[in-house]
């Protein structure tokens, strides 16, 4: 076993076996890092609910996937004392199924749907009733019945506000885009990360790895994790081993190696820029050439792309701008 093996294995970087990717979400509105303004209307809006012996309002949550939607859920619920109940839009096919969830809350459940945005068109109209009227319609034989729901507070997360219909949005009563997160703030949920899974870590290690996580915490985790299985599963030179810890350099080894750019891009975003790298290009002709779906493309692949300045839109197409192009240079040399 190398040097740089046995310091890392000394200070445990090996994950406890009953460390989940649950167990890092926060649990609370100050254990939450990052969307200062959200949580802070979130706060606000529990407190008053609290106070006044009220529901909280229905919320919907945008944004781009692995910003935090879930979490935020998890943590309202929790300020609430409320029990949570997740689920996802597709899993809900038809009324009945949509019935039977409704009708298993408990009085001040919070309800969870994630990619809302796909809820059949009828399905939302018999949502947004159960939301304003506290009640869902059943056809019993010839009759329709009115049946009464306990008080609930429905959270939405899409990527799609726009596929909403306007009834159903008309009913959250706040609507919130979560934003990418600041390196900053994604170095602190590394390093807290780290700590619940046992990996020794340096500031630096940290910031490097936030750097290269597109601004999205869920794959600041995941990066994390995969440095850690390359410091273990290879023979690392011991002197990237700064006290004992990962630190920037032996993490921007792991993640050059993994072919996670210095600004996050993977294969996939860099087969991109170089396919607009020289004129504008069609959503569908990317799709085609990437093999990849279109909703990927979309929800994945541009948005932080264009975030950071090296893709626009035009009318003809995609088409990658003047720090795209040098960017992509720079990675092929």
């Amino acid at each position: 076993m190398s040097a740089a093996l046995r310091i890392v294995k000394d200070a445990d970087v090996a994950p406890s076996p009953a460390v989940d990717s649950d167990s890092l979400r926060p649990q609370s509105f100050d254990d939450y890092i990052g969307q200062p303004e959200l949580i802070e209307t979130l706060r606000m809006s529990v407190r008053a609910a609290q106070r006044t012996g009220s529901q909280l309002d229905h919320a919907l949550f945008t944004g781009s996937p692995g910003l935090g939607k879930t979490s935020v859920a998890q943590v309202v619920a929790n300020e609430l004392g409320a029990k949570l109940k997740i689920t996802s839009a597709p899993a809900i096919t038809h009324k009945g199924e949509l019935a039977t969830l409704l009708l298993s809350l408990g009085q001040g459940d919070v309800l969870f749907i994630d990619e809302i945005h796909r809820l059949d068109v009828k399905l939302q109209e018999v949502m947004y009733v159960a939301m304003e009227d506290g009640a869902i319609d059943m056809a019993m034989g010839n009759t329709v019945c009115r049946i009464p729901l306990p008080k609930f507070t429905l959270l939405g997360a899409t990527t799609h506000k726009g596929m909403l219909s306007a009834p159903l949005l008309a009913r959250f009563g706040i609507v919130a885009q979560l934003k990418f997160y600041a390196a900053e703030d994604l170095a602190m949920i590394v390093t807290r990360s780290a700590g619940k899974l046992g990996i020794a870590l340096d500031d630096s290690g940290a910031l490097e790895i936030a750097r290269r996580s597109r601004g999205t915490p869920r794959l600041a985790n995941r990066l994390l994790r995969r440095v850690r299985d390359f410091v273990l599963g290879t023979e690392t030179d011991g002197a990237l081993i700064v006290n004992g810890r990962i630190g920037e350099h032996l993490a921007a080894v792991a993640l050059d190696k993994l072919g996670v750019d210095r600004c996050g891009l993977d294969e996939t975003d860099r087969a991109y820029l170089a396919a607009v790298s020289k004129r504008p290009v069609g959503l569908e002709a990317l799709a085609t050439t990437l093999s990849e779906q279109r909703c990927t493309i979309e929800d994945v692949v541009e948005p932080y792309l264009m975030q950071i300045g090296f893709v626009s839109r035009t009318p003809r197409g995609r088409i990658a701008t003047d720090a795209g192009k040098q960017h992509l240079t720079g990675a092929s040399s």
